[in-house]
């Protein structure tokens, strides 16, 4: 090869493929995949930080791979988003958190202090167990901030991965999500939670349940609730009449805190 051929060569654009491995293992940029997910098919972008933005995958739009584009440069306007070169793999804690693992590694760099510390206590909730939004926002030292709460959950970046769909009204009744009520249920669905019996202790006033056993008062989803037999359990509509009939907090659940006045 001769010296006017190398230096040609030299000056020639990277492939697409290698410069978004290279941008991607720089930090420069995030890989988009398109990928199977528990509510239909997800866009997920994911970099050395985490996955970073999480939205459904319109496949049969032109205009969807565009405005994922557009909603990610917003959110990280320092980076670059790039397809993901063939043969790419969705990395395996990401993989296992869309088949019902734990949460992945996410960035969250891009929320407040307050929706980072709201998405971060919301992905300590089990599997197949709810909270409510007051729950959340006094486990997050602001409490009585549950319309708060609600905008940070529906401003996640990374739904399903960080499990928004866990935390429900106040009232008991499922509530909004980011990628849709219908969506909302069949994750709940598919993680075990019965949601017949959700929406009939909404509609009773039930909000706590007393196991009559270990003399502990609950969350109903609870899982020392779920080990227990219907016949051993006492439902209440606050948690100071539990604790007036001699029942105390669960320490695994952390129901609202009562007056001992």
């Amino acid at each position: 090869m001769n010296l006017e051929a190398a230096l040609a060569l030299l000056a020639s654009p990277a492939p697409p493929s290698l410069a978004a491995r290279v941008d991607a293992a720089t930090g420069l940029a995030d890989l988009q995949l398109v990928v199977d997910g528990p509510t239909g098919p997800l866009r997920v972008a994911f970099g050395q930080a985490g996955a970073s933005l999480v939205a459904p995958a319109v496949t049969a739009s032109p205009d969807d791979e565009h405005q994922f584009a557009e909603a990610f440069a917003a959110r990280y306007p320092q980076r670059r988003l790039h397809r993901a070169p063939p043969g790419t793999p969705l990395p395996r804690a990401l993989l296992s958190a869309l088949s019902g693992g734990k949460t992945p590694r996410c960035d969250l760099s891009s929320c407040t202090p307050f929706q980072r510390a709201v998405l971060e206590k919301a992905a300590q909730i089990p599997r197949g167990q709810v909270r409510s939004y007051g729950w959340v926002a006094r486990e997050v030292g602001h409490h009585g901030a549950t319309r708060a709460v609600g905008t940070a959950l529906g401003r996640n970046p990374v739904p399903v991965l960080v499990p928004c769909h866990r935390v429900v009204r106040t009232d008991g009744h499922i509530g909004n999500y980011a990628l849709g009520p219908d969506a909302k249920r069949r994750l709940l669905a598919a993680e075990g939670v019965d949601l017949d019996e959700l929406a009939r202790l909404a509609a009773s006033g039930a909000r706590f349940t007393g196991v009559t056993t270990t003399g502990v008062f609950c969350l109903p989803t609870c899982h020392h609730v779920r080990r227990s037999t219907p016949a051993h359990r006492v439902m209440f509509p606050s948690a100071q009449l539990a604790a007036d009939a001699g029942y105390r907090p669960c320490l695994s659940c952390r129901p609202a805190p009562v007056s001992t006045a």
